[in-house]
């Protein structure tokens, strides 16, 4: 019977069914091939290309430190920019599980609320979540974003990422006698969104934040740890309450006071400065196709 399943082929057939499985579980068993794909992922999700002029600045060790780019006002597209200079435990988590050397910034973000939100359409209802984060490194430097997305996860993930890209710096001073650290704002600023307004008012060393919860963080991650505070409107709308807060604390930079009237000399523009180096990145150039 045998004999005559294998004149038949029957036996063929199915050894080359067996043989052709092993092939093709053997191809599909993920060692040589999905290794090397993932592998590819993560080398190209370390490393970064720039592609801005600010960008290759950054990276080519041009710019220095993150205040150069608020001195030039110089708009911040890429939020790789501000991990190169402040690392994250995102950007960096080797780095940042690692002590931390003395001086050395870290950044820091919180999720502030995350509200449910909704749009009639002719299919329906359509729900979203909208999340508020803020980014600080506690010396100076703070950062609101607010992103909206079908997916908790994805509306951090953005709203960190826009908060890096709206970070600001934030001024301080002191109360009174000038000695030790700057502890609180310098002068009184008022930020406002929609119907909250919300006053920040010097206080002496040692007073904390006399301020609600919301503003607080926003004050903590800005480094300033004295500081009365004042609030009008509906506060109870968290995201116009964060909103005003962080408006306050970037109208800190914007005041000029008497030791800042001093004049100082004017200086070149990175992008004037160091226009050789991005002049060699070209990428209207002609490929050799088109050359062809």
């Amino acid at each position: 019977m045998a004999q005559l399943l294998n004149l038949a082929g029957f036996g063929r057939r199915g050894r080359r069914g067996e043989r052709r499985g092993e092939r093709r579980g053997g191809r599909g068993d993920g060692e040589r091939r999905g290794g090397r794909r993932g592998g590819r992922r993560d080398a190209d999700k370390s490393e970064w290309v720039p592609v801005t002029k600010l960008g290759r600045l950054v990276k080519g060790g041009q710019i220095k430190s993150i205040d150069e780019i608020f001195l030039f006002s110089l708009p911040i597209k890429e939020s790789q920019i501000v991990d190169h200079f402040i690392p994250s435990a995102e950007s960096k988590p080797d780095a940042v599980r690692s002590a931390p050397v003395h001086g050395e910034k870290r950044l820091k973000d919180e999720v502030v609320k995350i509200c449910p939100v909704q749009k009639m359409t002719s299919a329906g209802q359509r729900s979203r979540f909208k999340v508020f984060v803020i980014v600080g490194d506690g010396s100076g430097h703070v950062g609101l974003g607010v992103k909206c997305s079908r997916e908790v996860a994805s509306s951090i993930k953005g709203a960190i990422m826009y908060a890096k890209l709206n970070i600001a710096p934030v001024r301080t001073g002191w109360w009174g006698a000038v000695f030790g650290k700057p502890h609180t704002v310098p002068v009184k600023v008022t930020g406002k969104c929609g119907s909250v307004r919300f006053r920040l008012i010097p206080a002496p060393r040692g007073t904390g934040l006399v301020a609600a919860k919301i503003p607080a963080k926003v004050l903590t991650y800005a480094g300033v740890t004295d500081c009365y505070t004042s609030a009008q409107g509906h506060t109870a709308t968290g995201g116009n309450f964060v909103r005003a807060a962080f408006d306050a604390c970037t109208k800190t930079a914007k005041f000029l006071t008497p030791e800042l009237w001093k004049s100082t000399p004017l200086a070149k523009s990175p992008f004037q400065e160091f226009t050789e180096v991005l002049k060699d990145h070209n990428t209207d150039k002609p490929t050799k196709k088109a050359q062809q």
